[in-house]
């Protein structure tokens, strides 16, 4: 296990290191830069600006610049208004992070709820309906959803303001969990399906073992191995990658900030934020392999 643990510290760090490359130098790319405006400034103070922040050398010089502050914890400084990247980075990712953990709970509980139900009642009428649902909610891109959403509830219906400096979460929450409840809910029930075909399940009625304690404590705990996989990632995903949800709900989360810094080249915002990310898929990802460990212990990391 601290072996394995090790390996996957390292590839980690690997990784985060080929994504800070890549992004660094693709967005260096880009035609114009971050004070490239319609009312450009002039020559001196673009010059005493790209002397501020490092942009007037050469590109592996500020590379390794931006990665030494790093390093020590310093995330950068805003290129636009000279904030402090971290503050609001952070206050914003607690926004995004509400927003996409309740979106995800409920994906879970009622994915799971819905995928048992559908395996124990296999080509029933139940199980036709929710497989169809589930079709739709796969099938539909939660910007879809969304902006769907938005027309119906709060153009039409009047229920909720389109635009408000505090938005309410409930358009966004079920824009996002659409998606992962559907997905999880076709998981759990194929999982169940085959855990209940297994023989440690025809041992366990031979013995006469409740219908219950055969369902939610031996077929349920070996059938959630595939919805932990899944969980782990999407969770990361779904916390920090609902930017087109938030920009359609005014939602003044991570993904909105990263959206706007791309759209206005702020390189220090752009490398902060997809680090940032970065580290959160894959520190998703180690979790849910030590999960693993906890909910099947026959599970080895060799």
């Amino acid at each position: 296990m601290t072996k394995y643990m090790i390996k996957r510290v390292i590839l980690a760090i690997v990784s985060i290191i080929i994504v800070t490359l890549i992004t660094f130098f693709v967005m260096n790319l880009i035609p114009g830069g971050p004070f490239s405006s319609e009312k450009a400034p002039s020559q001196a103070v673009l010059d005493a600006l790209n002397k501020r922040y490092n942009l007037d050398k050469p590109l592996g010089t500020q590379y390794l610049l931006y990665m030494k502050n790093l390093l020590h914890g310093d995330w950068g400084v805003d290129m636009k208004n000279g904030r402090d990247i971290s503050h609001d980075m952070f206050s914003k990712f607690a926004i995004s992070a509400k927003l996409g953990g309740i979106a995800m709970i409920i994906a879970l509980i009622v994915g799971v709820v819905l995928g048992s139900i559908a395996a124990l009642n296999r080509n029933k009428m139940s199980d036709r309906i929710i497989i169809f649902f589930t079709t739709l909610g796969t099938a539909m891109p939660s910007f879809i959803l969304a902006t769907f959403l938005l027309l119906i509830f709060c153009v039409q219906l009047g229920l909720f303001p389109v635009y408000s400096d505090n938005p309410n979460l409930v358009l966004p929450i079920i824009s996002l969990a659409v998606y992962p409840t559907a997905y999880i809910t076709r998981l759990t029930k194929t999982s169940m399906l085959d855990a209940l075909s297994q023989d440690y399940i025809r041992t366990a009625r031979a013995k006469g073992v409740s219908k219950n304690k055969v369902i939610f404590v031996h077929a349920l705990k070996n059938g959630l191995i595939p919805v932990v996989t899944y969980l782990g990632p999407q969770i990361a995903y779904i916390i920090t990658g609902s930017m087109v949800v938030e920009t359609i709900f005014t939602v003044p989360g991570l993904g909105t900030y990263f959206v706007k810094a791309i759209t206005d080249r702020n390189y220090s915002v752009i490398m902060a934020t997809t680090i940032f990310l970065a580290i959160l898929m894959i520190v998703a990802n180690l979790i849910t392999d030590i999960v693993y460990k906890l909910i099947d212990p026959r599970i080895t990391f060799d």
